[in-house]
């Protein structure tokens, strides 16, 4: 997943660094409000793709005596001071700016500049859009796309294909604007393409700082993966009941899993049963002797017991990295 989220990434850094230029050349050419919105919009999208490469490449750093579960939250953090970034920079700059145009609305100059470059950002911005959607479609695996976009894919990943469909989107309301504006003659169609813009770049910075917010707490795993781990648990042939369970997503592909169970007595009886026998045949019959003997018995047969579930949970959820299986 890592692979695809980086691939995503350097996809989106590459044409969005071609793009920025050339839409900043079609600004200066036309002077258009809705254009400026464009290189600012696509400027936001660039700094953000940055920092989740940055934040991508420190999350994959090992785990160590400061972090002992590792850097991998650490993309969380960077891609919720990206999400930040485009509201602010985005989102901010474009409609003040547009806002700005309807009071001081300025006359378009060579709108077929405009037209042509945002015509060749729609389709750079459309290829990348396809390599980070098939790079989640893969890793949904049948999933619903919509649902594993919002709750389990790489917020990276997802980060960038919520950039690039609003950049898409906006470019189409840069265009509506400009071709509005030039067949009315009204210049407040510019400044409201602008402010359209804007407001697009603000609906999608809350919804990846609410994801990456989410995230940085340390959220429930999905709840099929908890129902996994929770039937594992019950059927465990020497298991009676599940008394607590608590399983919360670390980082990316990485499980944290605490459970308390009620061992069957009977049946972990019948694991030491023949050691019993053996120690009762052979025991000085000094009691204390006796009684260390079964103690340690029992206990290594409990823990014979934990690292089976351990290794029944890992072998269907292999995510679960970090277990915690305690008898009640």
């Amino acid at each position: 997943m890592a692979d695809s989220s980086k691939t995503s990434v350097l996809a989106a850094i590459g044409g969005n660094s071609f793009i920025f230029v050339a839409k900043s050349v079609g600004f200066v050419v036309t002077g258009s409000a809705a254009m400026l919105s464009e290189p600012i919009h696509t400027a936001a999208d660039l700094l953000n793709q940055i920092l989740l490469f940055i934040g991508i490449t420190r999350s994959e750093r090992e785990a160590d005596e400061d972090f002992p579960v590792g850097y991998g939250r650490e993309r969380y953090i960077w891609a919720l001071i990206s999400a930040v970034g485009i509201f602010f920079l985005g989102c901010g700059v474009t409609l003040y700016h547009g806002i700005s145009g309807l009071f001081h609305p300025h006359e378009l100059e060579s709108p077929e500049w405009a037209i042509g470059v945002l015509t060749l950002s729609f389709v750079i911005e459309y290829v990348v859009l396809v390599i980070a959607y098939r790079g989640l479609k893969k890793e949904a695996a049948g999933k619903p796309f919509l649902k594993y976009v919002r709750t389990e894919a790489d917020p990276s990943a997802a980060a960038v294909l919520m950039e690039d469909a609003a950049a898409c989107l906006g470019v189409l309301f840069a265009l509506a604007a400009l071709g509005l504006t030039t067949w009315t003659g009204a210049l407040y169609w510019d400044s409201i393409g602008s402010i359209a813009i804007g407001l697009l770049l603000g609906v999608v910075a809350i919804a990846l700082m609410v994801r990456n917010h989410e995230l940085l707490m340390g959220p429930a795993v999905p709840a099929d993966v908890r129902q996994t781990i929770h039937r594992i648990l019950r059927e465990h042939p020497t298991v009676e009941r599940v008394v607590t369970m608590r399983a919360n997503v670390i980082d990316l592909d990485r499980y944290d899993v605490t459970a308390t169970v009620d061992f069957e007595g009977p049946k972990i009886a019948e694991r030491i049963e023949a050691k019993l026998i053996e120690a009762l045949k052979t025991s000085e019959t000094d009691p204390k002797a006796l009684a260390v003997e079964v103690t340690e018995d029992v206990l290594a047969a409990v823990g014979e017991e934990i690292n089976r579930i351990e290794e029944a949970i890992r072998a269907e959820v292999p995510e679960a990295i970090h277990l915690d299986i305690e008898a009640d």
